[in-house]
C-alpha cells in the first residue's frame, strides 16, 4: 500500500469526525508508522494537523464571526461594485436596522450593515456578523417597502440562524486538510507531492465559493423564509409581500443565470412553502406615506 493511498485514508477519517475523532487518528498515524507504511515523520504530521480539525469544530466567537464575514465582505465588493448613492443606502440600513432589532438577533459584534450593490443580476448576501448586500436588480423586483423589508428579512434571518457561519466553518475544516497536505508533502516524493497538490490546490477560496457561487441550501433558504415572515409579522409590514417580490422575481429570472436563479429555490417552490406559513393570501395595501418613502428612496433605482 503507497504512502498517498494511506494519505489519503487519514484523511477520509479525519473528514468524518470532530473532536473526538483526533485521538483515533493520533493513533492510527502511529500504528501505520509502526509497521512502515508510512515514516515517522509523516505521522507526526498528521497527528499535529488532527488537531487543527478538531479545533475547526469549536464554536465561532462573535468576534471571530465579526473578521470572518468582513472577510467574506471584501470578497463581495470585489466582485461587486457598491451603489453610490447615499439616499438609497442610507433608506435601506433604516429600515434593515429596524428589522434587525425585531428578529431572535438584535445584535452582533460589529452590527448590522446593509449596502446595495450596483448589479443588475438578482442577488443578495448574508455574510456572517450582519454584512448584508443587496443588488439593484433584486431591488427593482420590490413594488413597495413591504417587498424590500421581506427582502431585508430574509437575509437577516440568514445571520440570525448563522447560516453563513455554518458554511464557513465547514471550510475551515477544508483549510486544514490543507496544512495536511502541506505538513505531509514533506516527506512525499515529487509524484506524491503532485498528487496531494491537485487535491488540495484552491480549497481555501472555498470559504467564499459557498456564499458566492453556490449558495446556501434549501433547507437553510426555506428556515430563512419562515424567519422571515416572523420577523415581518412584529414590525407590521404584510408577510404576504415576499410572495408578490417573489411573483415578480419568478418573470424576471433568467434560467442559467449567475443570480438567485444559480443559488436558490426556484419562487415557486419558496412562494408554496411560504405561503404554509402565513395562511390565506392577503394583498398587500401599503399606506400612502409608506409608499411616497418608498418612492422618493428607490424610484430610481
Amino acid at each position: 500500500m503507497n504512502k498517498g493511498l494511506i494519505a489519503t485514508m487519514m484523511i477520509c477519517l479525519m473528514l468524518s469526525g470532530c473532536a473526538q475523532m483526533d485521538s483515533i487518528t493520533k493513533v492510527a498515524a502511529s500504528v501505520a508508522a509502526s509497521t512502515g507504511v508510512i515514516t515517522q515523520s509523516q505521522a507526526d504530521s498528521i497527528s499535529k494537523t488532527s488537531g487543527a480539525i478538531a479545533k475547526s469544530a469549536e464554536d465561532i466567537t462573535p468576534e471571530q464571526e465579526y473578521y470572518i464575514g468582513r472577510t467574506i465582505g471584501a470578497v463581495i465588493i470585489g466582485k461587486y461594485s457598491p451603489y453610490q448613492n447615499q439616499k438609497v443606502n442610507r433608506y435601506l440600513n433604516l429600515l434593515g436596522q429596524t428589522l434587525a432589532q425585531a428578529s431572535d438577533r438584535p445584535e452582533t459584534f460589529g452590527g448590522y450593515h446593509f449596502l446595495v450593490l450596483d448589479s443588475d443580476e438578482i442577488n443578495a448576501f448574508a455574510a456572517p456578523g450582519g454584512l448584508i448586500f443587496i443588488t439593484r436588480g433584486l431591488l427593482r423586483c420590490c413594488p413597495n417597502e413591504d417587498a424590500v423589508a421581506a427582502v431585508l428579512a430574509h437575509e437577516i434571518s440568514h445571520v440570525q440562524l448563522s447560516h453563513g457561519l455554518q458554511a464557513i466553518s465547514k471550510s475551515r475544516i477544508t483549510t486544514a486538510l490543507t496544512t495536511i497536505g502541506v505538513e505531509s508533502a514533506k516527506t512525499f516524493t515529487k509524484s506524491e507531492i503532485s498528487q496531494l497538490a491537485s487535491v488540495f490546490e484552491d480549497s481555501i477560496s472555498d470559504i467564499t465559493q459557498t456564499l458566492v457561487n453556490s449558495g446556501y441550501s434549501r433547507s437553510f433558504e426555506k428556515d430563512a423564509d419562515k424567519g422571515a415572515v416572523q420577523i415581518l409579522q412584529r414590525v407590521g409590514y404584510n408577510p404576504n409581500a415576499l410572495v408578490e417580490m417573489l411573483q415578480v422575481m419568478q418573470t424576471r429570472l433568467k434560467p442559467g443565470g449567475a443570480d438567485f436563479a444559480k443559488t436558490h429555490p426556484s419562487p415557486k417552490d419558496r412562494i408554496e412553502a411560504i405561503q404554509g406559513n402565513i395562511g390565506e393570501y392577503r394583498a398587500v395595501e401599503t399606506p400612502s406615506a409608506r409608499q411616497a418613502r418608498f418612492s422618493a428612496a428607490l424610484g430610481d433605482i
